[in-house]
């Protein structure tokens, strides 16, 4: 596969420096939330579909991240999972971008694998990612060009070769089974490789940052769903690739994320499963 040779635009050491720490301080907080609530009468009600949860948890977190971002950053607007986008976020140069909880459903049912995901973004993609996965105590932080850490200690995407045996992540969407799933699947099945459908975006793309999964394909979701784990794993080097099989850091219609010698071959499932 070749990769593009463009430039990601430099971003101040300063403001990087600042926005990993305070990233890393809400993520651990996050962390402690959720893993002394989860399951725990969390008070959920739904959105859009009777699946689409939403609890006390997720406001109160995402409302604890907009007060401690408008203190640290009061110039840079706020993008949200359950508060919306604060006037004009879009137009901005920098923007956060957070989902309080990734995985609502397991939390609510005390399934342990959810997540908190915050990045800030700018016009080239995720400047920091930081996802915090609370039931295994780990915390996933990058920065631009400072590469991805778990906890502190640099993570980088293994090398792989092929697919057979291992393992490649995807989610529902919407709840429902996407477009070309079941295809998806016999691909995968038929080049001996498993799939997991486990209920949270931001942990099945750092799965492939981690080396745990090769790659993880994502049909539908938010911004907010992904652009904290797409730092992280472009920052430990996967391939991030958009439905078109082009290369970029924060697809929105459609991403594969992939150890980068595999990344053709699982383009190949995906794009032969399109309807």
């Amino acid at each position: 596969m070749t990769l593009s040779s463009r430039t990601l635009r430099p971003v101040d050491p300063g403001l990087l420096s600042q926005a990993l720490e305070v990233a890393g301080r809400l993520a651990t907080d996050a962390t402690d939330v959720i893993t002394a609530t989860a399951g725990r009468g969390a008070r959920p009600t739904t959105k859009e579909s009777p699946f689409d949860w939403v609890t006390d948890t997720d406001r109160t977190l995402e409302r604890h991240t907009r007060r401690v971002l408008a203190t640290e950053f009061p110039d840079i607007p706020v993008v949200g999972e359950e508060y919306g986008d604060d006037a004009g976020a879009h137009g901005a140069e920098y923007r956060w971008v957070v989902d309080p909880v990734d995985g609502t459903a397991n939390y609510v049912a005390g399934i342990p694998w959810c997540s908190y995901s915050l990045a800030l973004v700018d016009g080239d993609g995720p400047v920091v990612g930081v996802v915090a996965d609370p039931y295994r105590g780990q915390i996933y932080t990058a920065g631009r060009g400072r590469g991805a850490r778990a906890n502190g200690t640099l993570v980088r995407v293994p090398a792989r070769t092929r697919t057979a045996g291992a393992i490649v992540c995807t989610e529902l969407s919407g709840g429902n089974a996407w477009p070309g799933l079941s295809r998806f699947l016999e691909s995968a099945a038929a080049a001996h490789t498993g799939t997991r459908v486990l209920g949270s975006s931001a942990l099945a793309v750092t799965q492939v940052a981690l080396g745990h999964a090769v790659a993880a394909v994502l049909h539908g979701y938010r911004e907010w769903d992904v652009a904290g784990a797409l730092g992280v794993a472009g920052e430990a080097g996967a391939v991030v690739l958009d439905r078109r099989g082009g290369e970029a850091t924060l697809p929105l219609d459609g991403l594969l994320v992939a150890a980068p010698d595999v990344a053709d071959e699982v383009l190949t499932w995906w794009s032969g499963c399109r309807e």
